[in-house]
């Protein structure tokens, strides 16, 4: 079992049991207990300088908390920001933390913590083991006049703060008590270990920068519709996941949290997908935030334009193609999941839905801006004709089995996705391209899928052709327009994989028991796919199912609105890594979809 931080009888933290604070280059998990213990610095991507999320206190954390036992825990967002507020409870009074880490744009990261007394006199203890490159490394710690600086090869971390601190075992310790309305600040910096540190802001300052930075964006948000203040959360999720130097979305902030507890499925998050790039554009344009995602459409289209052969399913933030995977075996794992992956081998592999991916960027783009620029056109007219040649090869697959490669369904109806998304581009914006031969190749996908993907006699679409086998990714045959929302396969589709696929509601991805995934043991139900049930439930004109599943999805997120990657059903909690970009852009369509169908 994982013997993650316990402090004052507080139990090993379940996933859900942390916050998630970010400044839109990095971010940091903070659990209910006032440990944070998982933080990369200074970018996502980058090795681990907190760890005990995938082990214990020994691997990285910065605990602040109370030095007695905790009687009770509640936390909230302050409205409208990212800025995290934890009030916790003693037996000698309470206190409340505030957590956040300032946008920072081109200077260096920042993770800030507040400690305000609110009632009695609190014992408390600030515990900083800074364990760098994934806690491989103890750095070397030196006392400085405004606090502790530790070093370990290429970083340096800053700490400040003016309480008196001493040493112990690679751990800066501090002891203070809080009295009502005082307030204690730490600061935790880093920067180049050849540079000198920076200066460090005020903290209270960089508070009130954060507050009112974030309030303007969640301001600008120009959603109307069905479960405005969850979509809004998701969508101030999905800005703190976004890069804002590159424009590109991380699928999560974290790696190697289990899909199945103790199980071997586990994977580094920290990269951005092709997959999730056209729902991520609908979700930021939902929102009224074209900026956002015209950053994030260029992202892609550095990424995916040149040689359309070469085009991979993920990229690092910067748009980094080697993604190599290796293993920490030092590290236990969460729950003793193991292992515990950096990078990520699917990168190597040959998804042809991504070919789909990038048409349904271009044409949203265009859409958004209403344009489409001539010298832009050669880049995507070279994907659309690549994929003239490919769109007849088996593939991995949407969901990168480790098992053989197949004529996968969604695969196909994502390359029929890039002829008819072509078209519509040549058309709308007077493009010079074949589009009568785009047009036949389109209706030809279309034919084959109808004819090999869809299973007569049980009145569903299969996972690949000649399979008996489902798959939830199917669901997306209305939502992208290949079928009508009304026609009966669609129909019977739906109900085909609620029924075979469903687990108390809530749909898996596959069936790992029947498919040849080439992984052993099971996963959780898959969040993202079930919001995609209700999105394709509220156009197949269900509205009443689609809202009341919905509104047991939003049952499944934690305190704060975040939600993993799965849930596991039989053990009632969150898995996978957290919180997940796929899973919160799907509850953005999925809230799209139903006010859609509600004012039809």
């Amino acid at each position: 079992m994982k013997t993650a931080p316990m402090h004052g009888g507080v139990a090993a933290m379940r996933i859900e049991d942390y916050g998630f604070i970010g400044d839109l280059q990095t971010s940091a998990l903070v659990g209910r207990d006032g440990s944070v213990d998982w933080l990369c610095l200074p970018s996502f991507d980058s090795a681990s300088c907190f760890a005990a999320l995938l082990g214990d206190s020994e691997h990285g954390r910065w605990l602040l908390a109370p030095a007695a036992d905790i009687t009770g825990v509640t936390r909230r967002y302050q409205p409208g920001t990212l800025v995290l507020e934890t009030d916790i409870d003693t037996a000698d009074g309470s206190v409340r933390l505030i957590d956040f880490m300032p946008r920072r744009g081109s200077g260096p990261p920042r993770l800030v913590r507040i400690v305000e007394g609110l009632r009695g006199r609190v014992p408390m203890r600030s515990s900083l083991s800074v364990r760098p490159d994934y806690a491989s490394i103890t750095p070397w710690i030196d006392i400085v006049p405004d606090g502790a600086l530790a070093t370990a090869g290429p970083s340096s971390f800053h700490f400040c703060t003016m309480l008196p601190l001493h040493v112990e075992s690679g751990t800066i310790e501090a002891d203070f008590t809080t009295e009502p309305g005082g307030r204690h600040h730490f600061t935790l910096g880093w920067h180049a270990s050849f540079e000198h540190a920076p200066l460090v802001e005020d903290a209270e300052s960089a508070l009130a920068r954060t507050v009112k930075w974030w309030r303007d964006w969640t301001g600008r948000c120009t959603y109307e519709g069905a479960f405005r203040d969850e979509v809004t959360t998701s969508l101030t999720v999905l800005k703190a996941m976004t890069d804002e130097t590159t424009g590109a979305i991380v699928a999560a902030p974290t790696t190697s949290l289990p899909e199945a507890l103790g199980g071997v499925r586990n994977w580094d998050y920290r990269y951005c997908w092709l997959r999730d790039s056209v729902l991520a554009l609908e979700a930021l344009l939902a929102g009224g935030y074209t900026e956002e995602a015209i950053a994030f459409r260029d992202f892609m289209l550095r990424v995916g334009t040149g040689d359309p052969a070469k085009l991979q399913i993920m990229y690092g933030i910067r748009g980094e193609r080697r993604l190599t995977e290796f293993e920490l075996g030092h590290l236990p794992g969460y729950e003793g999941s193991r292992p515990v992956r950096v990078g990520n081998a699917a990168s190597e592999q040959f998804q042809l839905d991504v070919y789909g991916e990038v048409l349904g960027v271009a044409h949203k783009g265009a859409e958004a801006v209403g344009k489409i620029d001539k010298h832009l056109w050669p880049r995507w007219r070279a994907v659309i004709e690549h994929t003239e040649t490919i769109w007849s090869s088996p593939d991995d697959g949407i969901w990168e089995t480790r098992g053989p490669r197949q004529h996968f369904t969604q695969s196909k109806v994502m390359a029929w996705v890039v002829f008819d998304r072509a078209i519509r581009l040549a058309e709308q914006f007077d493009l010079d391209a074949p589009v009568e031969r785009w047009r036949q190749t389109r209706d030809l996908i279309h034919r084959e899928v109808c004819e090999r993907g869809y299973d007569s006699e049980r009145g569903t679409f299969t996972q690949y052709y000649g399979s008996a086998e489902l798959d939830s990714s199917v669901l997306l045959i209305p939502i992208v327009g290949f079928l009508p929302p009304s026609d009966d396969r669609v129909t019977s589709t739906i109900d085909a994989i609620r029924r075979e696929l469903g687990r108390d509601g809530f749909v898996s991805r596959y069936s790992t028991a029947l498919t040849d995934d080439g992984l052993p043991g099971d996963e959780g139900q898959f969040l993202a796919c079930s919001f995609w049930l209700v999105s394709a439930l509220a156009l197949n004109g269900r509205v009443g199912e689609a809202r009341t599943l919905f509104e047991r999805l939003l049952g499944l997120t934690n305190d704060l609105g975040l939600l993993a990657e799965e849930y596991d059903v039989a053990h009632q909690r969150q898995v996978g890594n957290f919180p997940q970009a796929f899973s919160h852009l799907t509850l953005v369509g999925a809230a799209c979809a139903i006010t859609a169908a509600e004012s039809a």
